[in-house]
C-alpha cells in the first residue's frame, strides 16, 4: 500500500528516557482518520493516562477535516488507546510504583489502513541529563563531519 504517514513527537527523546515501547490502536471517528491520512495531526504536549483500567491519550491534536460537516470531531478530545489486558496491567503497575509516565512517540497508519500510536514507558530527564544528550549529539556530528573529509 505504501503509507508514508508518520507523525513524530520530536521532543520526546529530549525530555524523557524511553524504556519500553508499545504499539496501540486508537478509537477514532470517521473525520479523525481522514485528517490523519492528510497528516493533519500533532503529538506535541500530549501524554497518556489511566482512567480506571483503560488508557487514554490527552492533548493529541487532530485538525478538523476540511470537508467535514456538522458531525466533525473535536480537535483535542481524549482518545482511548487499545492494548491487551496484560500490557495494560503491566503499564499500570509500572506507572504506579515508580516515577514513570507513558508518552506518545509516533502516530502512523499501518499496512491494513488502521491508525496506530507508538507509546513508550518513559522516565523524565533532569537538566544535567539533557546537557549530556546535547554533548553526545555534538560529538556524533563532529565525528561524522571528520569521516566525510
Amino acid at each position: 500500500m505504501g503509507n508514508t504517514i508518520k507523525i513524530k513527537n520530536k521532543r520526546i527523546s529530549w525530555e524523557y528516557f524511553l524504556i519500553e515501547k508499545y504499539v496501540a490502536g486508537i478509537v477514532l471517528t470517521g473525520t479523525e482518520i481522514k485528517s490523519i491520512r492528510n497528516a493533519k495531526a500533532s503529538l506535541a504536549d500530549s501524554y497518556c493516562y489511566f482512567e480506571e483500567d483503560e488508557l487514554f491519550v490527552r492533548g493529541m491534536h487532530i485538525s478538523e477535516y476540511s470537508f467535514g460537516s456538522y458531525n466533525n470531531h473535536i480537535a483535542k478530545r481524549d482518545r482511548k488507546l487499545l492494548l491487551t489486558k496484560r500490557e495494560l496491567k503491566k503499564l499500570h503497575m509500572k506507572v504506579k510504583e515508580k516515577s514513570m509516565t507513558i508518552v506518545p512517540v509516533t502516530l502512523f497508519i499501518n499496512d491494513n489502513g488502521y491508525a496506530k500510536l507508538e507509546i513508550a514507558l518513559a522516565r523524565g530527564k533532569h537538566y544535567y541529563d539533557k546537557r549530556n544528550t546535547l554533548k553526545e549529539k555534538d560529538t556524533k556530528r563532529e565525528m561524522e563531519r571528520h569521516m566525510k573529509r
